[in-house]
């Protein structure tokens, strides 16, 4: 087999998972030089390096941005696989953006309660017992409504 070492940037895209062959640990990563979809690379990786294993099960998750080098091997058959790449450093460039709400969340401000809804701007917000409050515009006006509220202050509508 032919080594060639590499060094690139991409995606963490999965967990690891146990290696069977003799490595500590498997993943994907996805390297892209444009950032379009079209010129994506998937990097089949493996490492035996045990501290590079705890960083991908403890500190770093899929979606985070990283740096990886080691050898790039590619198999003398064709029944022997697709090539690897076998890393020997690994650096957390950037982590994974927030990930976005997907669906309706209640959530708990206290003895408030809110409605997080990713397809509206405006939340509502109850007491626990029930009790309207009022729209807060957005997620970070929630406070400013319900200290409003308990001041008795004149509009409950968030505006």
């Amino acid at each position: 087999m032919t080594a060639i070492p590499l060094a690139l940037d991409g995606y963490l895209d999965d967990l690891p998972v146990p290696g069977d062959d003799g490595t500590i640990a498997r993943f994907r990563v996805i390297s892209s030089p444009t950032d379009d979809v079209a010129d994506e690379t998937v990097f089949a990786c493996s490492t035996v390096e045990p501290f590079i294993a705890y960083a991908l099960l403890t500190e770093i998750q899929p979606g985070d941005l990283v740096r990886i080098s080691g050898y790039l091997t590619f198999p003398d058959r064709l029944d022997q696989g697709g090539p690897r790449l076998a890393v020997d450093s690994l650096e957390l460039l950037a982590p994974a953006p927030a990930r976005y709400l997907v669906e309706m969340v209640l959530d708990r401000y206290g003895p408030y309660i809110v409605v997080l809804d990713p397809e509206a701007d405006a939340v509502p917000v109850f007491t626990e017992a029930g009790t309207w409050v009022g729209h807060a515009p957005n997620p970070d006006a929630i406070t400013d409504l319900i200290a409003a509220y308990e001041a008795g202050g004149p509009s409950t509508d968030g505006n």
